[in-house]
């Protein structure tokens, strides 16, 4: 019986880590950065250009952002009262996060095919708003101030 509850539990914490690591591949890689990277300048230009961040048909994004916050504390957000309307209408639930979490804003000024942009660095704090799934945050949809 000992042995079976010790086999549940590494299961329910292994299950746990590939949770973090399917979202790692996604909204981490497009939208994380944590702890901050120690990029004095160019910023948004490095941080794009390292993440392959771009639209579908390779021009260069108007605006991104990078939370600096820890990827749990974001997953938090899907457990949030605060229910919003999606953009698009879209079906899924979206959630405002209760806090605001310290965030870069990239605002393209320069540029039009990737990787040849050129951005401009806002450092705020905001809210976030999370499509989410049974998994936790599936998408962010938008950051507002």
């Amino acid at each position: 019986m000992i042995l079976m509850v010790i086999i549940f539990l590494v299961l329910l914490f292994w299950e746990n880590e590939l949770d973090e690591e399917a979202m790692a591949a996604t909204l981490e890689q497009l939208h994380v950065d944590y702890p901050q990277s120690d990029i004095p300048i160019r910023y948004c230009n490095h941080m794009i250009i390292q993440r392959v961040i771009k639209e579908p048909n390779n021009t260069c994004k108007k605006e991104h952002f990078f939370i600096h916050e820890r990827p749990r504390n974001i997953n938090s957000v899907c457990s949030s009262p605060r229910r919003v309307t999606c953009q698009n209408h879209a079906p899924s639930l979206c959630f405002l996060s209760e806090i605001k979490f310290k965030s870069t804003v990239c605002k393209l000024i320069e540029g039009t095919r990737y990787p040849a942009c050129n951005y401009h660095v806002f450092a705020t704090e905001g809210f976030i708003v999370v499509t989410c799934d049974d998994m936790g945050p599936a998408k962010i949809q938008r950051y507002t101030e």
